[in-house]
This record gives structure tokens, C-alpha cells and sequence, in this order.
């Protein structure tokens, strides 16, 4: 037990970090919820050995750095009360009050679902838990993750604040992520990267989302980081030495116009280099223009003197001035952006705002709480919340945790598009909306109707990519409602979780034993085209806790279960399942390390893949002992292998580690057509797989193609097959059964 003497500096430090204009009263509430989180957390202790408490204190300092209200201190001092101690909401509310019981319990992570505990492996928070050993236990702790993630969203539609500790949270954990085992601290990096850097961005809280961004990075690429920063520490002299003269030289300019600004170098961080230097495929040695400089000006007017004067001086590069004062970013960040070519023939970077616009560019969304005797800018404030709200106005919607957050992914993190109704309406969207996504955010009913759409007066397909400044109009029959192909995520015709919720509100609307018979089509012919008839639907539908077969047909065919998921999920559990002819193991599977097949029972024995079947991981899979050559491995369902009398041959096999391809045979039949073969091409090429063979038949005009391709598994050979079915003139592609 650490003694409070050891601690006391802890909050002494925390009280040096609180703004000055704090009163006693702030303090004193502030001093009495550190007590209170010291006595809970007492005995508890980090990964790093520290005691438990310094964590919340980091917590509350990062969030008065920002200036915060007082409350949303006190909140961070005790964000982990409830979740890691014995104290509950009640004795929250009681000693605190309703408004800190409120954001204590939206950053609260969900500590119970269906078979998940914290053993499972699910606490970022510093606290020791082992990583999930099987499968299953990742999928639970993925599912809780999300959970947690959809809770914490929904209650940001109530308090912004809630997020703020939240991204406080994040970003400690972050710092201190080094002592966690790697697997954990790849997995969590990788979270924050999709997750919580986006949503600082969103916020317009460019102090986090920075540093979120590099914390990431270092343990997502860790060799790629030490490259960049060792190079950025080899050049730091050199770089600091042309700064100074830079700034100087801009202070004497600017000056000399009698303007008043504050100046300061602007540095690059590691991660936006490393995207410049992946966008312009350059090493780090060319990607010259990571200078940059801030100036701070009085007043708008004052802004776009400056932006003269700096012009006027060095030549302007063209296709790098941006206006964002006079038309600010989405999530209000205004700016004047502009690069020059200095006098060393190197590219200048140079941003240039007034004060107020700083702080929103530093805080972002947070700046509405920094606590100042002004005030709160409450008509601003009003606007991003309801800007916001907007971008989430499908999250009631949505159950599925999972579905929920890839909903944040696309519809709120992603960046946005600014397209035009006939009548001239501004739409906003996000990156990558096609004109079904259009065609729902302007009517439900439009969406529902939708037959095609026209952009700037020229007829386009469904599946067009929107870019800003295209004026969109949607062909729409007199009835009739949205086609389940929408849902199809390979096809790439809905983009936003708001489109995709109200397609699925249609098809609930359906006859039940229409969306059943519906959703048995769909699964089945899936099945078929993959060349998986065998496949046990009873034990699919339980794999996803449907009461009956019957639910998981109505669920695929409502919407609820998407086809990606049933088939992502079909590919990793038959990548398990080995015990397909009922052959009695031997003795355990060996190890495996490389890209083979382990045979039960004998070691370091050679194995081929059968030619006339072709196995591919996700297929279950059988050894035939032959002399001479070892173990020749079949699918199970092979009829070379069921039509086999010398049975004592047959050994259990199981899948190694994963290689990078495996053969599959492809029959597609289509009308022939000028270009058809090109247009397969391509669609290989997209999705990176090799062509190994191919055979041609063309009789009365029908074309009976065959295709031997290396795919990764099975999700990706159902990605391949429906693209190639889109084609026109295609009736079919499927795998063909073997033998």
C-alpha cells in the first residue's frame, strides 16, 4: 500500500496545472475528488507498477491544459470509480452531484455481456489483463469493445463533455502504452488510429489528434517511426538554425506593414510525414516541404494583409492556397493556408489566424468550455452540437454494436462532400457517398424509389463516387421499394450507416415469410457459388444466436445480418474445423510455422495439393498417404476421395499458418461481348489476384469461361465472384464443385 506522503506530489501537481482563474471553491472540490479516487483505487496498480491514481491525475491534467470546466475535472479525477472499484453511480452522485455522476458514467466501459469478463482480456486502461487466447474470446472482447464505444458515442450526443475525458483517457493511456505486451499494444494502437484520432479530428481537437496520430503510429509501423524521427532529430540543428532566420525575417516584414503578430515555426509531425511521404511515394529526403510557420494576427482584415504582404514577397505555389475563413472546414476550423517558395528554392509552409481561431483550431469543439470570465460562446457551441447531431441522426437506430461503429467510421470520421440538388440545395455527405446515400439523406422515400441518378445532366451508375460541387438528380420510379444488391457490401452502392438503416427499416416492414424465403435464396446461392454445399446452416445460425434457422434466414433477408459478416464468419470457422471424415486422431498436431499443413500423427512428412479439387484455407480438408510422395491433401467433399476404398490412407489434417494464395477453379458464363475478358482482367487486378489459367469456350454466342485464380480465402474469392456477376452481359460466376 503506497502511503499518502509518497503520493501528496501528485497533487500538488495537479493543482499547479489548474487555471488560475479557478476559484477556491473549484479547487477545493477538485482536492476533495482526489482523496476520493486515491481511497478507491488504493492497493491498485498500472502495468507500470505506478500506483493506479496517477493515471487519473494525468487524466485530469491533460483536460486542464485545455482549460476545462471544473466539473470535467473532477469527472477525470474519477472516470475509473466505478469501473475498477467498489464505488457505484449512488456514491457518485452523492458526493459529487448528478452532472459528475452523468460524464462518470458515460466514459464507464460495459463490463458485462453475454459469456465476457474481464479475464477475457478486455481493460486498455493500464490495468494487467492477459490477452484473449482463442478466437472466440477475441470476438467477445471486440464485441464488449464496441459496446463500450457505442455507449460512449450515444452519450455524446448528450454531453460533449463525456468525450473530452474520454480522448483525455485515451491519450494517457497512449503515453504509457510501452508497458503492455506487444499484441495488446497493437491492438489498442490500431484502435485509437480508427477510432479516437479520427473523432479529435471530427472534433476540430488538433492538440490530440496530433499526438494521438504519432502515439499510434510508433506502435503500428514502429520501424517506419524510428526512420522518420531519426532523421527529423539528424536534421533538428540545421532545421531550428533556418527557422529562426525565417521567423525574423517575417517579424521585420510584417513590422514594416505595422501589423502586431505573434510568429512561431510550426513543426511537422511524424505521422503527417510519413502520409506526405506515402501520398507522394517520395523517401524522406524528398518530401521537402515539412517547414512550416504559424502567425497569429489581431483580425480577419489583418489575415489577408499579412496573406498580401507574404505573396507579394516570395512566389506562391497555386494548387496550395486554401481559404478556410472565408469557407471554414466542416468541423469549423477556419485558417488561411498558403506555401511559398522561400528564398532558398525550398517550399515554406504558412498559416495564418487570429487568436480566437487558434484556440478553435487547438481545442476545437472543447473551446466552448474554457473557462473565462467572458463566457461561453453559446450560438457557436449550438452550431457544432447540432452540426454533430446531424452526422449522427441514425445512431437510435442501430443495435449492433459492431455495425454501430463502423457506422461512426464512415458516416461521422470520414471527411465530407458538398453536393447540389437541382434546386441548387447544398448536401452535405461523407467522403465517398454515391447518389443512393444522396437519394436517403434528402427523402426516405427517394431512396426507397431510386432508379438512377443523373450528375451535372449526365446518367451515371448507382455505384458513382460523389465530389463536391456535382449537382446530383435522382431517377425514382412511382413505387416499389430499394433492392437488397444495396446491402451487398462488395458492390460498393451504399456508402453511409444512414442509408443502410433505412433500407433495412423497409425490408423489416416486409412479410416475414418473404424476408425468410428471401434470405434462404441469398444464403444458398452464396453457399453454392463458393463451392461449400456441405456447409451445416443449423450450426450457422447458432453460431450467431438465433433461436432457429429460420430467425437467421428472416435476418439475412431483412438486412440485419449482412452477407459479408455471415461469410467472414463462415471463412474463420472453417479454417478450423479438420475433423471432416470422422478419423480418429493418432496423436496431437504438430506445430506448425511456415505455409503447410500439419498431418496428425507423423512428423516433417511432405505434402502436395491436390490438382483436382484445388483446397483453399476455409475448406475443410483430408490427407491421402500415397508412396513415394507423402501426403497429397484434398477437400473433403473431393469425389476422388469419397469414392476411395483404401480407407486406412486417410489421415486428419489442419491448416498452417495462412499462405498468401491458393488456387481455386472459376466458371463464368456470360453472352460474349467486345471487352469482356479485359473487363475480368481488371477486376483481378484490383483485388490483386494472380490469373494462373484459363480456358475459353464460346458456342452461339454463350462463353463458358474457366478461370484458375489464387485467392486469399474465401471472403475474398465472394468479393471476386460478385464484382465478376455485376459485369454486363455476366449470368454467372461460381467455384466449381470438385471433380
Amino acid at each position: 500500500m503506497v502511503s499518502t506522503e509518497k503520493l501528496a506530489p501528485l497533487l500538488e501537481n495537479l493543482m499547479e496545472s489548474l487555471p488560475e482563474s479557478y476559484s477556491v471553491v473549484d479547487r477545493e472540490m477538485i482536492t476533495h475528488a482526489y482523496h476520493f479516487a486515491e481511497a478507491a483505487h488504493a492497493g491498485q496498480k498500472r502495468a507500470s507498477g505506478e500506483p493506479y491514481i496517477t493515471h487519473c491525475v494525468a487524466v485530469a491534467m491533460i483536460l486542464a491544459e485545455m482549460s476545462v470546466q471544473p466539473i470535467v475535472v473532477v469527472a477525470a479525477l474519477l472516470h475509473d470509480t466505478v469501473e475498477d472499484t467498489s464505488v457505484t453511480l449512488a456514491d457518485i452522485r452523492r458526493e459529487f452531484g448528478d452532472e459528475v455522476a452523468k460524464l462518470v458514467d458515460g466514459v464507464t466501459k460495459l463490463t458485462k455481456l453475454p459469456h465476457v469478463s474481464r479475464a477475457d482480456g478486455i481493460g486498455d486502461n493500464g490495468m494487467e489483463f492477459e490477452e484473449p487466447a482463442d478466437q472466440a474470446r477475441k470476438d467477445r472482447r471486440r464485441d464488449l469493445v464496441n459496446e463500450t464505444l457505442r455507449k460512449t458515442f450515444l452519450a455524446m450526443g448528450e454531453d460533449i463533455r463525456v468525450v473530452l475525458i474520454k480522448l483525455a483517457d485515451r491519450l494517457h493511456n497512449m503515453r504509457t502504452l510501452g508497458y503492455l505486451p506487444e499484441p495488446k499494444r497493437k491492438r489498442i494502437a490500431q484502435e485509437t488510429m480508427d477510432i479516437f484520432a479520427p473523432l479529435a479530428n471530427r472534433l476540430g481537437i488538433w492538440q490530440i489528434k496530433w499526438e494521438l496520430e504519432d502515439l499510434s503510429f510508433r506502435y503500428i509501423n514502429p520501424e517506419k517511426y524510428r526512420e522518420i524521427a531519426q532523421n527529423l532529430a539528424e536534421t533538428r540543428v540545421e532545421r531550428e538554425r533556418q527557422m529562426k532566420e525565417i521567423i525574423e525575417r517575417l517579424q521585420k516584414i510584417v513590422k514594416d506593414a505595422s501589423i502586431s503578430a505573434q510568429i512561431t515555426g510550426r513543426s511537422k509531425h511524424i505521422y503527417s510525414i510519413y502520409r506526405k511521404m506515402m501520398d507522394k511515394q517520395k523517401p524522406f529526403e524528398q518530401v521537402r516541404d515539412i517547414r512550416g510557420v504559424r502567425l497569429i494576427v489581431p483580425d480577419i482584415p489583418s489575415c489577408y494583409a499579412v496573406l498580401g504582404i507574404i505573396h507579394t514577397h516570395w512566389r506562391p505555389m497555386p494548387s496550395e492556397f486554401d481559404d478556410y475563413i472565408a469557407a471554414p472546414k466542416d468541423n469549423f476550423y477556419q485558417s488561411l493556408h498558403t506555401a511559398v517558395i522561400y528564398d532558398d528554392g525550398r517550399p515554406l509552409e504558412v498559416q495564418i489566424r487570429t487568436p480566437e481561431m487558434d484556440e478553435n483550431a487547438e481545442f476545437g469543439i472543447a473551446a466552448h468550455w474554457r473557462y473565462k470570465e467572458k463566457g461561453p460562446r453559446d450560438e457557436q457551441y449550438e452550431q457544432r452540437i447540432n452540426w454533430l447531431k446531424k452526422l449522427m441522426d441514425w445512431r437510435q437506430d442501430v443495435e449492433d454494436a459492431n455495425e454501430f461503429v463502423d457506422g461512426m467510421k464512415t458516416d461521422v470520421f470520414q471527411d465530407r462532400v458538398y453536393v447540389f440538388t437541382p434546386r441548387g440545395d447544398i448536401i452535405d455527405l461523407p467522403a465517398g457517398s454515391t447518389p443512393i446515400d444522396f437519394a436517403y439523406h434528402v427523402h426516405t422515400e427517394i431512396g426507397n424509389r431510386c432508379r438512377g441518378a443523373k450528375i451535372n445532366g449526365k446518367l451515371v451508375t448507382l455505384d458513382y463516387v460523389l465530389k463536391t460541387g456535382d449537382q446530383v438528380e435522382i431517377l425514382a420510379a412511382k413505387r416499389g421499394g430499394p433492392s437488397r444488391d444495396w446491402l451487398n457490401p462488395n458492390l460498393g452502392l451504399v456508402r453511409t450507416q444512414r442509408a443502410r438503416s433505412k433500407i433495412r427499416a423497409w425490408f423489416k416492414h416486409q412479410n416475414r415469410e418473404q424476408n425468410l424465403s428471401q434470405g434462404k435464396v441469398i444464403i444458398e446461392r452464396e453457399l453454392r457459388r463458393l463451392g461449400l454445399l456441405n456447409l451445416d446452416i443449423d450450426k450457422l445460425a447458432t453460431d450467431f444466436d438465433y433461436r432457429s434457422t429460420d430467425d437467421f434466414y428472416v435476418a439475412i433477408g431483412t438486412g440485419d445480418l449482412s452477407l459479408g459478416h455471415v461469410i467472414n464468419t463462415i471463412s474463420e470457422n472453417l479454417k478450423k474445423e479438420t475433423d471432416v471424415l470422422a478419423v480418429k486422431p493418432a496423436a496431437p498436431v504438430k506445430e506448425i510455422t511456415g505455409n503447410e499443413v500439419a498431418v496428425l500423427g507423423l512428423k516433417g512428412i511432405l505434402t502436395t495439393f491436390a490438382k483436382c479439387c484445388h483446397p483453399a484455407p476455409g475448406d475443410q480438408i483430408v490427407g491421402y498417404i500415397t508412396r513415394g510422395r507423402g501426403a497429397t491433401i484434398h477437400r473433403s467433399d473431393c469425389p476422388n476421395i469419397l469414392r476411395m476404398k483404401d480407407r486406412e490412407r486417410i489421415v486428419k489434417v489442419t491448416w498452417g499458418e495462412p499462405q498468401n494464395t491458393f488456387p481455386v477453379d472459376i466458371q463464368i458464363k456470360a453472352y460474349d461481348r467486345q471487352g469482356l475478358m479485359g473487363d475480368i482482367s481488371n477486376i483481378l487486378n484490383n483485388e490483386n489476384i494472380n490469373l494462373k489459367d484459363i480456358k475459353l469456350n464460346v458456342t452461339h454466342n454463350l462463353a463458358t469461361i474457366v478461370l484458375i485464380v489464387e485467392v486469399s480465402d474465401i471472403v475474398q474469392l465472394s468479393r471476386t465472384l460478385t464484382l465478376i456477376e455485376n459485369l454486363p452481359n455476366v449470368m454467372e460466376a461460381h467455384r466449381l464443385n470438385p471433380g
